[in-house]
Order: structure tokens, then C-alpha cells, then sequence
């Protein structure tokens, strides 16, 4: 897929898929393949690995055609290790399979539950629809014995492949690659490509001493100790090496089309080699296929869940509204990388969806653009939830701030800002208003927060200027016949003009500008403490005239 440079990747991907599919033959499904290991929070890198096949998936659905999305959940990889927060004590689980190790919380099944159920929730809340396969359920079940003695029947063929991409010094494995580690897991020169789980301490800190083709048994010693064996044709005690094992999976679930990581996709890397395994050694075709860049949040870097402390699509589902997170990870081509924002870049976010849906309601928004909000707002199958009543997000987080969550002042505060057409409910406003307040109240510093003063600040009104005098004045005065958001805008702003003997509509001047600064510096101190803060005009509102007057009001 590295053909899509220019316009939209999903109509070219969904385009290449459709051409995959009839070139394998008129009567093969399609397939759209994600896979995630839950070794820990499930984050909004992750995410990417659903979204992309998702949206193509999506649209060749839109198109009138069947297409199965599956999400291929690797629980039977090993714990790698323990991500932060966890007791020490958690270490004896790892190499256990994340089916195998208990849930931290108590809550769940296993850890891979755990991390699991949240992430659902979230794909159900951003219109994703997903068949689950758990990979610890096919390969306990037996359903790829078959697979597994033809690896192994091959495993001679298979380390030439992987011979012609090995280097004498070994680069750090990607996420989810670290199973593949050594190549040879045996104890003599003898390659094998299937790892089996000690049946006494459960772990995969196993080497394979044989493997006899006629019996299938194979046998192998673990470093706790023992050493055992079982017949691969009659029992399931392991799995195949990373490399293997994903083009084994392209051939048996008969996959068109997946997305990988960057990692996963340079030169010599997974989808190299499994590229040429499936066709060599499996009889099958390497999807078509896109690498996706990484995903940041307000400015993070690379992220790993087993690292911990990750976003995850649960918390950006907190600030953000599920169409407003879809359109982030559907306007960027997978291979740019994209930062979802928690920090005050929220606003920004929130205000050019607000401005691309107003571009479109207009008549000028160019096709592209229409494309990827329909993508963003719905899926082939639903509609997602809007707000009713689209107030501006930063509006909105600047009323929480002031009101800390008081339902009756916010209500009154908004309707205040909307009176040519005066809200009847908060609902009118939510999910965005729940989505404000929760940024407010988690994810803004509480030194940034808004703290109104209690009582005036006498020392400074008895320290006023005369003209900081006059201007507080004019600013009362004006109060009442201004007293919505466009007329104490207008009033704030003007105020300035008005002390230079100009109207309201005059030009602004350098002069002007600095004057309004200063005014606005002024204001803030005697109403918050400090000389920045929320939209002046929304400030006012949120306080009110009387409130208002009492602070400013020289005894």
C-alpha cells in the first residue's frame, strides 16, 4: 500500500482490498485483521491497530459489501514483564501466559480480562465492531495442530527464511516480537518454531530437545528444573514463535487486508518474513497492507502498554466525543503520526471540528473533507450519539471551571450565552458538557484552574488610576444593556474606544489593542487573582451582574 501518497487512504485501501479479494477468487471473503496482546492498558496506540482496518473495513461495507473485521486478541503471549504500580510479587508469572496470570484487581478472570473488558467498552462507544478470536482458545483448542506439525515438518525450510534476515547482532524486538527471541529454540543447533509452556511452572522458559515426526512428540526442558513431552498431534502445550505464527494466521483465517506498526513493518521485519512464510510455508497470500506511525498524547512519545501509564482510549473517551476521537485517527494517513491532545490543545481540537462541520453545512468543504466526517460521525451500521445544542468546547470547560459542577449556576450560565434561543436542559448540551467537566476537573493543573475571589480586593481598587476608574465604570454601566455573550464582548472590547472618545465600531489601533490588554490585565486581578484567565466575556457571564458589582465596586 505504499502507492497511497495523495486524497483518501481509506477509499485506496478499501479499493486495493476489493482487488485483493478478486484476485484470490470470485467466491473468497473479505477479511480486515487487527491483533492486540492485553499484556497491560490498552492504549491509544493501540487503538490504531483497530482503527485503520476498521475504517476499511467500513467502507467496503458502505460499499455493499461483506466484510469481517476480526480482532485476533494474543493472550496466549507470554507476561513480558510487570508493568509500574504492580507489587513485586507479580514477577513469578512472568513467561505464564496472560490467560494464566491472575487479574491485579480480583475482578476478572485473568489479566488479559481485565485489560480487555474497558477496551471493548470503548470500541462499542466509538461505533467498532470487531469478531474477537482469543489466540489462548484456538491454540488450547486444538485448532491449530494441524498448522502447528506442518510448521514443525518445516522447520528446516523455516529457518532459511528466517536465516536470510538474522544478523549477528540482534536489534531490540518490537512489542510483541519479544516470543521470537532466540530463533533457536533448542538445545542443539536444530531449529524449532513452536514453544512449548512447562507443564509444572506454566512458564515458557522452555528449550525443545526433539521433535520426532513420526510420533509428533516432542520434548523439552524448562529452567525451573523439569523436563517433559507430549504428542503435538494429540495435545496443546505451547505456541508458534511471533514470526510464524502471523503468517499462519493470514493462511488460516484467510486475511486481505491488515495494519502493523511501524516496527512491525520496516525492512526485515515481521510483515517481511511473514510475507514470504505464508506463501513458502503455508500455501497462502500476505495481506494487502498498510504501516501505521505512532501515536502521541499532547505531546508524549512513543507509547507502550506494558510500560504502563499510557493513555487509553478510555480516558480520551472522557474529554473527547466518540465522533471527535474517530475523526483524529481517520484524517491523518496511517503513516503520519498523531497526537490526541489532553492538554489545553483540546480547545484547538474542538474548535476545527466545530469549524469543519460548519464548512460543510455551508457548501465549502471539499469532498475529502465531507468523506471523513461521515466516517467520523457514523459507521456503515449506526449513527453515533451528538450533542444536541454545539456550544464551544472552551466555552463550555470555562463554565465548569467557574461553576466546579453546580448543575443550576451552569444552566443559568448557558442560557445566558444562548438567548435568542435560551437552552431548556443541560442535556441539550451534553455529551460535550460532561466531557468539559471531566477535562476541568482531571486533566487542567489546579494552579490553572479559575478561583473567583470571595471578597474584593480593596487594595487594589483604592490604588485605581482615574482612568481605571473611568473604565470600570463604563464596564458597569454597560452591564445590563449588554448582558449576553456578543453585547459584553462587544462592552469589553469597547470600553477602551469608548475612553478615547471613539464608538464601539471603531477600528482597533495599536493603542487600542494595548489598552484593551491592560483593561483585560485589570480585570482578571480583581476578579481572579491573576492577570489571565477564562474568556472575559464568558468570565462575566458565569459570575454575574451582581457579583460582578460587588467586586469592583469601590467602597
Amino acid at each position: 500500500m505504499a502507492g497511497v501518497k495523495q486524497g483518501d487512504w481509506v477509499v485506496a485501501a478499501a479499493d486495493q482490498v476489493i482487488a485483493e479479494g478478486k484476485r484470490r477468487g470470485p467466491d473468497v471473503p473479505l477479511v480486515c485483521a487487527s491483533g492486540i496482546s492485553p499484556s497491560g492498558p490498552i492504549h491509544l496506540g493501540n487503538l490504531r491497530e483497530i482503527m485503520v482496518p476498521h475504517f476499511v473495513a467500513d467502507e467496503i461495507r458502505r460499499r455493499g459489501l461483506e466484510c469481517r473485521h476480526i480482532l485476533s486478541w494474543d493472550d496466549y503471549d507470554r507476561l513480558r514483564k510487570v508493568p509500574a504500580g504492580l507489587p513485586a510479587s507479580y514477577a513469578e508469572y512472568i513467561g505464564r501466559p496472560l490467560t494464566s496470570v491472575p487479574d491485579p484487581s480480583g475482578e476478572h478472570e485473568s489479566w488479559a480480562e481485565h485489560f480487555k473488558i474497558p477496551f471493548r467498552a470503548a470500541l462499542a462507544e466509538l461505533g467498532v465492531e470487531v469478531t474477537e478470536i482469543s489466540q489462548t482458545q484456538m491454540y488450547t483448542s486444538g485448532a491449530y495442530r494441524e498448522q502447528i506439525l506442518h510448521a514443525m515438518s518445516e522447520r528446516s525450510r523455516i529457518d532459511s527464511v528466517l536465516g536470510r534476515y538474522r544478523t549477528a547482532k540482534k536489534a531490540e524486538a518490537p512489542e510483541g516480537e519479544e516470543a521470537d527471541e532466540p530463533d533457536v529454540a533448542s538445545a542443539g543447533s536444530e531449529y524449532y518454531p513452536y514453544k512449548p509452556y512447562c507443564s509444572v511452572c506454566g512458564r515458557d522458559t522452555t528449550t525443545v530437545a526433539s521433535f520426532d515426526e513420526g510420533t509428533t512428540r516432542i520434548e523439552y526442558s524448562c529452567q525451573c528444573g523439569h523436563a517433559d513431552g507430549f504428542e503435538l498431534a494429540r495435545s496443546d502445550g505451547g505456541k508458534l514463535v511471533w514470526k510464524v505464527d502471523w503468517p499462519m494466521r493470514w493462511a488460516f483465517e484467510g486475511v486481505t487486508f491488515e495494519a502493523g506498526g511501524v516496527d512491525h513493518s520496516s525492512p526485515g521485519s515481521s510483515f517481511t518474513v511473514g510475507s514470504q512464510l505464508v506463501r513458502e510455508i503455508f500455501d497462502g497470500q500476505p495481506p494487502s497492507y498498510l504501516g501505521y506511525s505512532f501515536v502521541g498524547s499532547s505531546g508524549s512519545a512513543k507509547m507502550s502498554g506494558s510500560a504502563g501509564g499510557a493513555p487509553t482510549p478510555t480516558n480520551a473517551l472522557q474529554i473527547l466525543e466518540a465522533p471527535l476521537l474517530r475523526w483524529v485517527y481517520a484524517r491523518r494517513r496511517p503513516n503520519q503520526s498523531i497526537t490526541v491532545a489532553f492538554d489545553q490543545e483540546v480547545n484547538r481540537l474542538y474548535d476545527e471540528w466545530d469549524a469543519l462541520a460548519r464548512k460543510i453545512e455551508a457548501g465549502q468543504a471539499e469532498p475529502g473533507e465531507v468523506a471523513v466526517r461521515t466516517r467520523s460521525v457514523s459507521s456503515a451500521t449506526r449513527t453515533l450519539p451528538a450533542t444536541e445544542r454545539l456550544l464551544p468546547f472552551r466555552t463550555l470547560a470555562s463554565v465548569a471551571d467557574i461553576t466546579t459542577g453546580d448543575e443550576e449556576q451552569t444552566l443559568r450560565i448557558l442560557r445566558d450565552l444562548t438567548v435568542e434561543d435560551p437552552l431548556q436542559h443541560l442535556d441539550q448540551a451534553r455529551p460535550r458538557l460532561d466531557r468539559a467537566q471531566t477535562w476541568i476537573a482531571n486533566y487542567v493543573p489546579t494552579e490553572d484552574r479559575t478561583q473567583v475571589r470571595s471578597e474584593p480586593d480593596l487594595e487594589r481598587l483604592e490604588r485605581l488610576t482615574p482612568e481605571e476608574r473611568e473604565s470600570i465604570k463604563l464596564l458597569l454601566d454597560g452591564l445590563d444593556e449588554h448582558w449576553s455573550l456578543p453585547g459584553l464582548t462587544g462592552l469589553v472590547y469597547g470600553v477602551p474606544k469608548l475612553q478615547a472618545g471613539l464608538g464601539l465600531d471603531a477600528a482597533p489601533t495599536p493603542e487600542l489593542k494595548a489598552a484593551q490588554r491592560a483593561l483585560f490585565s485589570l480585570l482578571y486581578v480583581l476578579l481572579v487573582g491573576r492577570d489571565t484567565g477564562p474568556r472575559l466575556p464568558t468570565l462575566l457571564l458565569a459570575l454575574g451582574a451582581a457579583r460582578i458589582r460587588a467586586l469592583l465596586t469601590v467602597a
